[in-house]
Protein backbone atom coordinates (compact mmCIF):
# COMPACT_ATOMS: atom_id res chain seq x y z
CA UNK A 1 0.00 0.00 0.00
CA UNK A 2 1.37 3.79 -0.78
CA UNK A 3 2.08 5.94 2.32
CA UNK A 4 -0.60 9.04 1.76
CA UNK A 5 -0.76 12.50 3.26
CA UNK A 6 -3.05 14.85 4.53
CA UNK A 7 -3.70 18.31 4.90
CA UNK A 8 -1.52 20.98 2.93
CA UNK A 9 2.35 19.92 1.77
CA UNK A 10 4.80 22.21 3.95
CA UNK A 11 8.06 23.45 2.94
CA UNK A 12 11.04 23.88 4.80
CA UNK A 13 10.31 27.44 5.37
CA UNK A 14 6.50 26.69 5.78
CA UNK A 15 3.94 26.40 3.04
CA UNK A 16 0.99 28.56 3.96
CA UNK A 17 -2.34 28.08 2.94
CA UNK A 18 -5.16 30.19 4.22
CA UNK A 19 -4.57 31.06 7.65
CA UNK A 20 -7.98 32.18 8.06
CA UNK A 21 -11.01 29.40 8.16
CA UNK A 22 -12.91 29.98 5.17
CA UNK A 23 -15.76 31.62 5.44
CA UNK A 24 -15.31 34.77 7.38
CA UNK A 25 -18.34 35.05 8.86
CA UNK A 26 -17.59 31.90 10.92
CA UNK A 27 -16.61 32.94 14.68
CA UNK A 28 -13.85 30.73 15.90
CA UNK A 29 -13.69 28.00 18.58
CA UNK A 30 -12.64 29.80 21.95
CA UNK A 31 -11.81 27.85 25.13
CA UNK A 32 -13.93 28.39 27.98
CA UNK A 33 -13.48 31.44 30.34
CA UNK A 34 -13.63 29.28 33.57
CA UNK A 35 -11.31 27.00 31.96
CA UNK A 36 -8.66 29.30 30.53
CA UNK A 37 -9.10 33.05 32.92
CA UNK A 38 -7.69 36.13 31.69
CA UNK A 39 -4.03 36.73 31.75
CA UNK A 40 -1.89 38.06 34.80
CA UNK A 41 1.19 37.73 33.13
CA UNK A 42 2.43 34.61 34.93
CA UNK A 43 2.82 31.43 33.53
CA UNK A 44 2.00 28.82 37.07
CA UNK A 45 1.29 25.83 34.72
CA UNK A 46 2.90 23.74 32.07
CA UNK A 47 -0.25 24.09 29.68
CA UNK A 48 -0.62 27.79 30.83
CA UNK A 49 -4.74 26.83 32.44
CA UNK A 50 -6.90 24.01 32.89
CA UNK A 51 -8.21 24.47 29.69
CA UNK A 52 -4.07 23.54 28.14
CA UNK A 53 -4.46 26.24 25.43
CA UNK A 54 -0.73 27.52 26.16
CA UNK A 55 -1.57 30.38 24.88
CA UNK A 56 -0.70 34.09 25.99
CA UNK A 57 -1.84 37.27 25.93
CA UNK A 58 0.79 39.08 26.01
CA UNK A 59 1.49 40.75 22.82
CA UNK A 60 4.96 42.85 23.25
CA UNK A 61 6.30 40.46 20.60
CA UNK A 62 5.52 40.26 17.16
CA UNK A 63 6.45 38.91 14.41
CA UNK A 64 7.85 42.51 13.27
CA UNK A 65 10.03 42.80 16.49
CA UNK A 66 11.04 39.35 17.68
CA UNK A 67 13.97 39.32 15.52
CA UNK A 68 15.45 41.60 18.59
CA UNK A 69 15.24 39.28 21.27
CA UNK A 70 17.90 38.52 23.20
CA UNK A 71 19.36 36.44 25.86
CA UNK A 72 18.97 37.94 29.38
CA UNK A 73 20.09 35.22 31.73
CA UNK A 74 20.85 31.50 31.32
CA UNK A 75 20.81 28.92 33.92
CA UNK A 76 22.20 24.88 34.39
CA UNK A 77 20.01 22.90 35.89
CA UNK A 78 23.13 20.44 36.60
CA UNK A 79 21.81 17.48 34.64
CA UNK A 80 22.11 16.49 31.29
CA UNK A 81 19.68 14.40 30.23
CA UNK A 82 16.35 15.24 28.58
CA UNK A 83 15.06 18.30 29.89
CA UNK A 84 11.11 17.82 29.01
CA UNK A 85 9.97 20.25 31.65
CA UNK A 86 8.12 24.00 31.51
CA UNK A 87 9.54 26.67 33.79
CA UNK A 88 6.99 28.29 35.91
CA UNK A 89 6.77 32.18 36.49
CA UNK A 90 4.37 33.53 39.58
CA UNK A 91 5.06 36.53 40.58
CA UNK A 92 9.00 38.10 40.87
CA UNK A 93 10.31 33.92 41.04
CA UNK A 94 11.08 31.51 38.07
CA UNK A 95 10.75 27.39 39.11
CA UNK A 96 12.82 25.10 37.04
CA UNK A 97 12.64 21.58 38.13
CA UNK A 98 15.55 18.94 36.45
CA UNK A 99 15.13 15.52 35.24
CA UNK A 100 16.16 12.74 37.73
CA UNK A 101 16.94 13.51 40.32
CA UNK A 102 14.23 16.50 40.28
CA UNK A 103 15.78 19.15 41.83
CA UNK A 104 13.51 21.63 42.18
CA UNK A 105 15.22 25.37 41.73
CA UNK A 106 13.86 29.03 42.19
CA UNK A 107 15.48 31.80 40.72
CA UNK A 108 14.98 35.52 41.81
CA UNK A 109 13.79 37.44 38.43
CA UNK A 110 13.90 40.72 40.39
CA UNK A 111 18.17 40.86 40.75
CA UNK A 112 20.30 40.91 37.50
CA UNK A 113 21.17 37.76 36.36
CA UNK A 114 18.26 35.74 38.40
CA UNK A 115 20.48 34.27 41.17
CA UNK A 116 19.14 31.08 42.69
CA UNK A 117 17.02 32.17 45.81
CA UNK A 118 16.69 28.01 46.70
CA UNK A 119 16.95 24.35 46.21
CA UNK A 120 14.67 21.88 47.22
CA UNK A 121 15.99 18.28 46.46
CA UNK A 122 13.83 15.62 47.21
CA UNK A 123 16.57 12.77 46.79
CA UNK A 124 14.26 9.83 44.87
CA UNK A 125 16.06 6.41 45.30
CA UNK A 126 18.82 6.01 42.19
CA UNK A 127 17.26 2.25 41.32
CA UNK A 128 13.90 4.26 39.63
CA UNK A 129 16.78 5.21 36.77
CA UNK A 130 16.73 1.33 36.01
CA UNK A 131 13.21 1.21 35.69
CA UNK A 132 12.64 4.29 33.16
CA UNK A 133 11.19 3.68 30.09
CA UNK A 134 12.68 6.47 27.90
CA UNK A 135 15.28 9.06 29.57
CA UNK A 136 14.71 10.06 33.20
CA UNK A 137 12.84 12.73 32.43
CA UNK A 138 10.00 14.94 33.92
CA UNK A 139 7.40 17.40 32.29
CA UNK A 140 7.33 19.52 35.13
CA UNK A 141 5.87 21.16 37.96
CA UNK A 142 2.59 23.28 38.63
CA UNK A 143 1.78 25.48 40.90
CA UNK A 144 -1.46 26.43 43.03
CA UNK A 145 -2.36 28.37 46.57
CA UNK A 146 1.59 29.32 47.35
CA UNK A 147 2.95 26.00 46.79
CA UNK A 148 4.89 24.55 43.96
CA UNK A 149 3.68 20.44 43.27
CA UNK A 150 5.85 17.69 41.44
CA UNK A 151 6.72 14.31 41.11
CA UNK A 152 9.66 12.23 41.26
CA UNK A 153 10.85 9.48 39.16
CA UNK A 154 10.85 6.91 41.94
CA UNK A 155 6.72 7.49 42.42
CA UNK A 156 6.74 10.67 45.01
CA UNK A 157 4.01 13.60 44.54
CA UNK A 158 5.55 16.39 46.50
CA UNK A 159 4.16 20.16 47.61
CA UNK A 160 7.08 22.55 48.47
CA UNK A 161 6.32 25.55 49.89
CA UNK A 162 6.51 28.50 46.95
CA UNK A 163 8.24 31.23 48.88
CA UNK A 164 10.80 29.11 51.33
CA UNK A 165 11.53 25.96 49.41
CA UNK A 166 10.49 23.92 51.87
CA UNK A 167 8.38 20.71 51.80
CA UNK A 168 4.94 20.88 52.74
CA UNK A 169 4.35 17.23 52.47
CA UNK A 170 5.96 14.43 50.30
CA UNK A 171 3.50 11.27 49.24
CA UNK A 172 4.61 7.86 48.05
CA UNK A 173 2.13 6.61 45.18
CA UNK A 174 4.26 4.26 42.87
CA UNK A 175 6.54 1.02 43.21
CA UNK A 176 9.87 1.05 41.01
CA UNK A 177 10.37 -2.30 41.82
CA UNK A 178 7.38 -3.45 39.34
CA UNK A 179 8.29 -1.35 37.10
CA UNK A 180 6.39 2.00 37.73
CA UNK A 181 8.25 5.35 37.65
CA UNK A 182 6.36 8.90 37.44
CA UNK A 183 7.38 10.96 34.09
CA UNK A 184 4.39 13.50 33.86
CA UNK A 185 3.38 16.67 35.59
CA UNK A 186 0.47 17.07 38.27
CA UNK A 187 -2.80 18.87 37.68
CA UNK A 188 -3.83 21.05 40.64
CA UNK A 189 -7.61 21.78 40.40
CA UNK A 190 -10.89 21.50 42.72
CA UNK A 191 -8.36 21.57 45.93
CA UNK A 192 -6.93 18.18 44.54
CA UNK A 193 -3.73 17.30 42.93
CA UNK A 194 -3.89 15.07 39.98
CA UNK A 195 -1.38 12.29 39.09
CA UNK A 196 -0.42 9.00 36.86
CA UNK A 197 1.76 6.92 36.59
CA UNK A 198 4.55 5.47 33.68
CA UNK A 199 5.58 2.11 33.03
CA UNK A 200 3.01 0.42 30.42
CA UNK A 201 6.48 -1.40 29.05
CA UNK A 202 7.15 -2.92 32.39
CA UNK A 203 3.89 -4.29 32.46
CA UNK A 204 2.29 -2.44 34.82
CA UNK A 205 -1.49 -1.57 35.57
CA UNK A 206 -2.30 2.13 35.12
CA UNK A 207 -3.73 4.36 37.51
CA UNK A 208 -4.60 7.71 38.34
CA UNK A 209 -4.92 9.19 41.70
CA UNK A 210 -6.10 12.37 43.42
CA UNK A 211 -4.45 13.74 46.45
CA UNK A 212 -5.73 16.32 48.71
CA UNK A 213 -4.04 19.53 47.88
CA UNK A 214 -3.17 20.27 51.40
CA UNK A 215 -2.19 17.06 53.13
CA UNK A 216 -1.39 15.05 50.25
CA UNK A 217 -3.58 12.20 51.40
CA UNK A 218 -5.28 10.27 48.63
CA UNK A 219 -8.84 10.98 47.68
CA UNK A 220 -9.28 8.62 45.26
CA UNK A 221 -7.56 6.20 42.73
CA UNK A 222 -9.02 4.55 39.87
CA UNK A 223 -7.40 2.02 37.40
CA UNK A 224 -7.02 1.90 34.02
CA UNK A 225 -7.86 -2.29 33.27
CA UNK A 226 -9.48 -4.48 35.79
CA UNK A 227 -13.47 -4.96 37.04
CA UNK A 228 -15.48 -1.62 37.39
CA UNK A 229 -15.04 -1.32 40.88
CA UNK A 230 -11.25 -0.58 40.27
CA UNK A 231 -11.99 1.68 37.53
CA UNK A 232 -14.42 3.53 39.64
CA UNK A 233 -17.03 2.96 36.66
CA UNK A 234 -20.92 3.11 38.12
CA UNK A 235 -24.75 4.21 37.58
CA UNK A 236 -23.04 7.71 36.14
CA UNK A 237 -21.19 5.87 33.68
CA UNK A 238 -22.46 6.71 29.81
CA UNK A 239 -20.15 6.12 27.13
CA UNK A 240 -21.56 7.59 23.99
CA UNK A 241 -20.37 4.37 21.84
CA UNK A 242 -21.62 0.59 22.21
CA UNK A 243 -18.26 -0.88 22.23
CA UNK A 244 -17.61 1.11 25.46
CA UNK A 245 -20.73 -0.31 27.17
CA UNK A 246 -20.93 -3.72 29.06
CA UNK A 247 -19.92 -4.76 32.50
CA UNK A 248 -16.37 -5.57 33.93
CA UNK A 249 -15.06 -4.90 30.32
CA UNK A 250 -11.57 -4.11 31.78
CA UNK A 251 -11.81 -7.46 32.27
CA UNK A 252 -13.89 -9.38 30.24
CA UNK A 253 -12.14 -7.78 27.22
CA UNK A 254 -8.70 -9.15 27.92
CA UNK A 255 -7.30 -12.98 28.19
CA UNK A 256 -7.65 -14.26 31.82
CA UNK A 257 -5.67 -12.33 34.05
CA UNK A 258 -4.00 -10.66 31.41
CA UNK A 259 -5.54 -6.92 32.74
CA UNK A 260 -3.12 -7.26 35.13
CA UNK A 261 -0.48 -6.73 33.56
CA UNK A 262 -2.36 -4.71 31.15
CA UNK A 263 -0.53 -1.22 31.33
CA UNK A 264 -2.93 1.63 30.70
CA UNK A 265 -0.63 4.44 32.55
CA UNK A 266 -1.62 7.96 32.68
CA UNK A 267 1.83 9.54 31.86
CA UNK A 268 0.11 12.46 29.72
CA UNK A 269 -1.79 15.57 30.06
CA UNK A 270 -5.05 15.84 32.04
CA UNK A 271 -7.00 18.80 31.24
CA UNK A 272 -10.32 19.85 33.83
CA UNK A 273 -13.65 22.03 32.86
CA UNK A 274 -15.20 23.52 36.01
CA UNK A 275 -17.99 23.67 34.65
CA UNK A 276 -18.99 20.37 33.90
CA UNK A 277 -16.73 19.57 36.70
CA UNK A 278 -14.90 17.09 34.92
CA UNK A 279 -11.44 16.12 34.22
CA UNK A 280 -9.89 14.59 30.76
CA UNK A 281 -7.13 11.94 30.90
CA UNK A 282 -5.82 9.60 28.27
CA UNK A 283 -4.48 6.30 29.06
CA UNK A 284 -1.44 4.55 28.00
CA UNK A 285 -0.66 1.68 25.25
CA UNK A 286 -1.77 -1.95 27.11
CA UNK A 287 0.73 -4.79 27.68
CA UNK A 288 2.75 -6.41 25.86
CA UNK A 289 3.11 -4.53 22.79
CA UNK A 290 3.03 -7.84 21.09
CA UNK A 291 -1.12 -8.27 20.33
CA UNK A 292 -1.77 -11.23 19.85
CA UNK A 293 -1.12 -11.96 23.21
CA UNK A 294 -4.05 -10.02 24.17
CA UNK A 295 -6.90 -10.87 22.11
CA UNK A 296 -9.48 -8.27 22.48
CA UNK A 297 -10.05 -4.55 22.40
CA UNK A 298 -8.35 -4.27 25.90
CA UNK A 299 -10.20 -1.88 27.78
CA UNK A 300 -9.45 0.69 29.35
CA UNK A 301 -6.07 1.29 27.49
CA UNK A 302 -4.96 4.09 24.77
CA UNK A 303 -8.30 6.19 25.33
CA UNK A 304 -9.53 8.94 27.20
CA UNK A 305 -11.90 9.16 30.70
CA UNK A 306 -13.70 11.96 31.62
CA UNK A 307 -14.06 11.71 35.37
CA UNK A 308 -15.93 13.42 37.74
CA UNK A 309 -12.87 15.27 39.81
CA UNK A 310 -14.33 15.14 43.31
CA UNK A 311 -14.72 11.41 43.28
CA UNK A 312 -12.83 9.86 40.26
CA UNK A 313 -15.93 8.04 39.05
CA UNK A 314 -15.72 7.85 35.05
CA UNK A 315 -18.45 9.73 33.26
CA UNK A 316 -18.03 8.50 29.77
CA UNK A 317 -14.35 7.08 27.85
CA UNK A 318 -14.11 6.74 24.07
CA UNK A 319 -11.05 4.13 23.01
CA UNK A 320 -8.44 5.79 20.36
CA UNK A 321 -6.80 2.89 19.15
CA UNK A 322 -8.79 -0.44 20.38
CA UNK A 323 -6.59 -3.45 20.44
CA UNK A 324 -3.62 -1.22 20.21
CA UNK A 325 -1.58 -2.98 17.73
CA UNK A 326 1.32 -0.24 17.01
CA UNK A 327 1.79 1.32 20.83
CA UNK A 328 0.27 4.27 19.83
CA UNK A 329 -1.36 5.09 23.80
CA UNK A 330 -3.77 7.46 24.10
CA UNK A 331 -1.93 10.15 26.25
CA UNK A 332 -1.51 13.31 24.40
CA UNK A 333 -3.14 16.89 25.24
CA UNK A 334 -6.68 17.76 24.86
CA UNK A 335 -7.52 21.35 24.55
CA UNK A 336 -11.05 22.06 25.91
CA UNK A 337 -12.79 24.65 23.03
CA UNK A 338 -16.28 25.63 22.63
CA UNK A 339 -17.36 25.84 18.97
CA UNK A 340 -20.29 26.24 16.70
CA UNK A 341 -20.58 22.64 14.88
CA UNK A 342 -23.08 22.17 12.24
CA UNK A 343 -24.59 24.65 13.13
CA UNK A 344 -25.14 24.54 16.79
CA UNK A 345 -22.69 25.00 19.39
CA UNK A 346 -20.98 22.50 21.28
CA UNK A 347 -18.26 22.08 24.08
CA UNK A 348 -15.96 20.30 22.54
CA UNK A 349 -11.88 18.78 23.33
CA UNK A 350 -9.83 18.87 20.26
CA UNK A 351 -6.94 16.18 20.46
CA UNK A 352 -4.19 15.30 17.95
CA UNK A 353 -3.67 11.64 18.67
CA UNK A 354 -1.02 9.17 18.51
CA UNK A 355 -2.83 7.40 15.64
CA UNK A 356 -2.59 10.43 13.31
CA UNK A 357 -6.16 11.66 13.69
CA UNK A 358 -7.49 15.58 14.97
CA UNK A 359 -10.09 14.21 16.87
CA UNK A 360 -12.85 17.00 17.55
CA UNK A 361 -15.13 15.22 20.52
CA UNK A 362 -18.23 16.37 22.26
CA UNK A 363 -16.57 16.93 25.68
CA UNK A 364 -20.01 16.34 27.87
CA UNK A 365 -20.93 12.97 25.49
CA UNK A 366 -17.81 11.72 24.21
CA UNK A 367 -18.93 11.51 21.10
CA UNK A 368 -16.13 11.70 18.05
CA UNK A 369 -17.35 14.74 15.66
CA UNK A 370 -14.36 14.37 13.37
CA UNK A 371 -11.03 12.83 12.86
CA UNK A 372 -9.05 13.73 10.12
CA UNK A 373 -5.28 12.42 9.37
CA UNK A 374 -2.48 14.49 9.81
CA UNK A 375 0.10 12.50 9.19
CA UNK A 376 1.07 9.56 6.78
CA UNK A 377 -0.73 6.57 7.01
CA UNK A 378 -0.88 3.22 5.95
CA UNK A 379 -2.42 1.00 9.12
CA UNK A 380 -6.20 2.37 9.04
CA UNK A 381 -8.38 4.02 6.56
CA UNK A 382 -9.97 6.24 9.40
CA UNK A 383 -13.06 6.62 11.86
CA UNK A 384 -16.32 5.48 11.60
CA UNK A 385 -18.28 8.07 13.31
CA UNK A 386 -21.39 5.91 13.77
CA UNK A 387 -19.49 2.95 15.62
CA UNK A 388 -16.43 5.54 16.51
CA UNK A 389 -14.40 2.96 15.53
CA UNK A 390 -10.67 2.97 13.97
CA UNK A 391 -10.99 0.98 11.20
CA UNK A 392 -7.21 -1.36 11.12
CA UNK A 393 -5.78 -2.58 7.82
CA UNK A 394 -5.82 -6.56 8.17
CA UNK A 395 -2.79 -6.30 5.87
CA UNK A 396 -1.11 -4.41 8.54
CA UNK A 397 -1.15 -6.59 11.47
CA UNK A 398 2.31 -7.20 12.55
CA UNK A 399 2.88 -11.06 13.19
CA UNK A 400 4.65 -13.67 15.43
CA UNK A 401 8.01 -14.05 13.34
CA UNK A 402 7.66 -12.03 10.52
CA UNK A 403 8.88 -8.47 9.64
CA UNK A 404 5.95 -6.26 8.95
CA UNK A 405 7.36 -3.06 7.26
CA UNK A 406 6.18 0.45 6.70
CA UNK A 407 4.07 0.92 9.58
CA UNK A 408 2.99 4.35 9.97
CA UNK A 409 2.53 5.90 12.17
CA UNK A 410 5.31 4.12 13.83
CA UNK A 411 5.62 3.23 18.09
CA UNK A 412 5.87 6.81 19.28
CA UNK A 413 2.64 7.75 17.27
CA UNK A 414 2.76 10.97 14.46
CA UNK A 415 2.68 13.07 17.23
CA UNK A 416 3.88 11.55 21.24
CA UNK A 417 3.78 13.85 24.25
CA UNK A 418 4.73 17.19 22.81
CA UNK A 419 2.04 19.76 23.48
CA UNK A 420 0.07 21.80 21.59
CA UNK A 421 -1.29 25.34 21.86
CA UNK A 422 -4.20 26.92 20.49
CA UNK A 423 -4.82 30.26 19.55
CA UNK A 424 -8.41 32.05 19.68
CA UNK A 425 -7.21 34.68 17.52
CA UNK A 426 -6.31 32.54 14.57
CA UNK A 427 -8.52 29.54 15.40
CA UNK A 428 -5.57 27.60 14.66
CA UNK A 429 -3.87 24.33 16.76
CA UNK A 430 -0.43 24.47 16.60
CA UNK A 431 1.26 21.07 16.39
CA UNK A 432 4.64 19.85 17.48
CA UNK A 433 4.85 16.15 15.61
CA UNK A 434 6.99 13.66 14.07
CA UNK A 435 7.09 11.82 10.54
CA UNK A 436 8.10 8.57 10.99
CA UNK A 437 7.21 4.83 9.91
CA UNK A 438 8.97 1.47 11.35
CA UNK A 439 9.34 -2.13 10.62
CA UNK A 440 8.15 -4.34 13.31
CA UNK A 441 8.44 -8.03 14.31
CA UNK A 442 6.66 -9.61 17.35
CA UNK A 443 7.93 -12.53 19.44
CA UNK A 444 7.02 -13.90 22.82
CA UNK A 445 7.14 -11.89 25.86
CA UNK A 446 7.39 -13.01 29.44
CA UNK A 447 6.15 -10.62 32.47
CA UNK A 448 8.95 -10.68 34.81
CA UNK A 449 7.76 -7.71 37.48
CA UNK A 450 9.72 -4.73 37.11
CA UNK A 451 11.53 -6.05 33.64
CA UNK A 452 10.64 -4.82 29.96
CA UNK A 453 7.45 -6.54 28.71
CA UNK A 454 7.77 -5.83 25.37
CA UNK A 455 7.57 -9.09 22.79
CA UNK A 456 8.03 -6.66 20.14
CA UNK A 457 11.23 -5.75 17.66
CA UNK A 458 11.48 -2.84 15.52
CA UNK A 459 13.02 -0.12 13.80
CA UNK A 460 11.94 3.25 13.56
CA UNK A 461 12.99 5.20 9.91
CA UNK A 462 12.01 8.70 8.00
CA UNK A 463 8.51 8.92 6.97
CA UNK A 464 7.44 9.92 3.93
CA UNK A 465 9.78 12.70 1.74
CA UNK A 466 12.78 11.58 4.43
CA UNK A 467 12.25 14.41 7.33
CA UNK A 468 11.62 13.06 10.64
CA UNK A 469 9.80 16.48 11.88
CA UNK A 470 6.73 18.57 11.37
CA UNK A 471 5.80 21.28 12.76
CA UNK A 472 1.72 22.17 11.62
CA UNK A 473 -1.09 24.98 12.22
CA UNK A 474 -3.93 23.02 12.23
CA UNK A 475 -7.63 24.77 11.65
CA UNK A 476 -10.09 23.45 13.81
CA UNK A 477 -12.97 24.56 12.68
CA UNK A 478 -12.22 22.79 8.45
CA UNK A 479 -10.81 20.43 9.68
CA UNK A 480 -7.13 20.80 7.66
CA UNK A 481 -3.72 21.73 8.53
CA UNK A 482 -3.58 25.89 7.44
CA UNK A 483 0.33 25.04 6.78
CA UNK A 484 3.34 23.25 7.99
CA UNK A 485 7.05 23.15 8.50
CA UNK A 486 9.55 20.28 7.81
CA UNK A 487 12.20 19.77 10.05
CA UNK A 488 15.12 17.23 10.06
CA UNK A 489 14.57 15.57 13.21
CA UNK A 490 11.52 15.06 15.29
CA UNK A 491 9.63 17.98 16.60
CA UNK A 492 9.65 16.70 20.19
CA UNK A 493 9.65 20.30 21.97
CA UNK A 494 6.34 21.59 23.27
CA UNK A 495 5.23 24.97 22.01
CA UNK A 496 3.12 28.37 22.89
CA UNK A 497 1.44 31.02 21.13
CA UNK A 498 0.85 34.22 21.80
CA UNK A 499 -1.68 37.29 21.34
CA UNK A 500 1.30 39.28 19.31
CA UNK A 501 0.91 36.42 16.69
CA UNK A 502 4.04 34.20 17.34
CA UNK A 503 4.60 30.88 18.13
CA UNK A 504 7.69 29.14 19.65
CA UNK A 505 8.92 25.50 19.54
CA UNK A 506 12.92 23.93 19.58
CA UNK A 507 14.16 21.52 17.39
CA UNK A 508 16.25 18.29 18.45
CA UNK A 509 19.43 19.88 16.85
CA UNK A 510 19.45 23.27 19.14
CA UNK A 511 17.23 25.81 17.43
CA UNK A 512 14.75 27.18 19.43
CA UNK A 513 12.40 29.04 16.77
CA UNK A 514 9.70 32.16 16.36
CA UNK A 515 7.37 31.73 13.79
CA UNK A 516 4.28 33.93 12.31
CA UNK A 517 1.60 32.29 13.71
CA UNK A 518 -0.31 33.15 10.80
CA UNK A 519 1.80 32.61 7.95
CA UNK A 520 4.05 29.93 8.83
CA UNK A 521 7.21 32.14 8.38
CA UNK A 522 10.11 31.65 10.92
CA UNK A 523 11.20 35.45 11.65
CA UNK A 524 13.69 34.67 14.61
CA UNK A 525 16.26 31.33 15.57
CA UNK A 526 18.79 31.09 17.74
CA UNK A 527 21.02 28.19 18.66
CA UNK A 528 21.32 26.55 21.73
CA UNK A 529 24.10 24.63 23.29
CA UNK A 530 22.01 21.58 23.09
CA UNK A 531 18.38 19.97 21.84
CA UNK A 532 15.55 20.99 22.68
CA UNK A 533 12.64 18.87 24.19
CA UNK A 534 11.07 21.11 26.59
CA UNK A 535 8.05 23.10 26.97
CA UNK A 536 8.65 27.22 26.12
CA UNK A 537 7.13 29.43 28.62
CA UNK A 538 6.39 33.94 28.07
CA UNK A 539 5.96 36.09 30.67
CA UNK A 540 5.97 39.51 32.04
CA UNK A 541 8.84 40.05 34.49
CA UNK A 542 8.92 42.35 37.10
CA UNK A 543 10.85 44.38 34.57
CA UNK A 544 7.48 44.85 32.29
CA UNK A 545 8.46 43.26 29.32
CA UNK A 546 7.60 40.29 27.90
CA UNK A 547 10.08 36.92 28.11
CA UNK A 548 10.39 33.63 26.57
CA UNK A 549 12.06 30.92 28.96
CA UNK A 550 13.06 27.02 27.65
CA UNK A 551 15.34 24.67 28.64
CA UNK A 552 17.54 22.83 26.28
CA UNK A 553 18.98 19.17 26.96
CA UNK A 554 18.20 16.75 24.16
CA UNK A 555 17.02 13.32 25.65
CA UNK A 556 13.42 11.93 25.59
CA UNK A 557 12.81 8.42 23.82
CA UNK A 558 14.30 10.01 20.70
CA UNK A 559 17.44 11.49 21.92
CA UNK A 560 18.28 9.27 24.51
CA UNK A 561 21.36 7.96 22.03
CA UNK A 562 22.74 11.44 23.06
CA UNK A 563 21.84 11.59 26.42
CA UNK A 564 22.61 8.24 27.77
CA UNK A 565 26.03 7.73 25.22
CA UNK A 566 23.60 4.78 23.13
CA UNK A 567 25.73 3.23 20.61
CA UNK A 568 23.94 4.43 17.29
CA UNK A 569 25.09 1.42 15.52
CA UNK A 570 22.49 -0.69 17.34
CA UNK A 571 18.87 -0.19 15.66
CA UNK A 572 17.55 -1.82 17.96
CA UNK A 573 18.42 0.55 20.63
CA UNK A 574 16.24 2.88 22.49
CA UNK A 575 13.32 0.37 21.46
CA UNK A 576 14.30 1.08 17.85
CA UNK A 577 14.18 4.56 17.68
CA UNK A 578 18.54 4.33 17.48
CA UNK A 579 17.53 3.81 14.00
CA UNK A 580 16.17 6.67 12.98
CA UNK A 581 18.59 9.06 14.80
CA UNK A 582 21.94 7.55 14.37
CA UNK A 583 22.89 10.91 13.44
CA UNK A 584 21.78 13.05 16.11
CA UNK A 585 25.02 12.37 17.83
CA UNK A 586 27.31 14.41 14.60
CA UNK A 587 24.54 17.42 15.36
CA UNK A 588 24.21 18.29 19.36
CA UNK A 589 25.82 17.24 22.62
CA UNK A 590 24.48 16.52 25.74
CA UNK A 591 22.82 20.28 27.85
CA UNK A 592 21.00 21.36 30.61
CA UNK A 593 20.67 24.78 30.26
CA UNK A 594 17.89 27.10 30.56
CA UNK A 595 17.53 29.96 28.55
CA UNK A 596 15.62 33.20 29.11
CA UNK A 597 14.90 35.84 26.59
CA UNK A 598 13.49 39.48 26.10
CA UNK A 599 13.14 42.33 24.03
CA UNK A 600 16.07 44.75 24.54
Amino acid sequence: MSLWTSGTPGSAQGTTASAQPSGSAKVLPVPPSSAAPPDDGQWTMPAKNVASTRYSELSEITPQNVGNLRVTFTFSVGVNRGQESSPLVIGGTMYVLSPYPNILYALDLTKPGAPLKWQYNPKPEAAAQGVACCDVVNRGPTFADGHVFFNTLDGNVVSVDAETGREAWKTKVGNIHIGETMTMAPLVARGKVFVGNSGGEFGVRGWIQALDQQSGKVAWKAFNTGPDKDVLIGPAFKPFYDMDKGQDLGVTSWPPQAWEQGGGTVWGWLSYDPDLDLLYHGTGNPGPWNADQRPGDNKWTSGIFAREAETGQARWFYQWSPHDLYDWDGINEQILLDMTWQGQPRKVLVRPERNGYVYILDRVTGEVLSAKPFHAITTTTGVDLKTGRLQYIPEKKPEMGKVMRDICPNASGAKDWSPSAYSPKTGLLYMPHTNLCMDEEHMQANYIAGTPYLGSETRMKPGPGGHRGVYTAWDVANERAAWSIKENFPVWSGTLVTAGDVSFYGTMDGWFKAVNARTGEVVWQFKTGSGIIGQPTTYRGPDGRQHVAILSGVGGWPGVVVSADLDPRDGTGALGFLNAMRDLKETTTKGGMLYDFALP
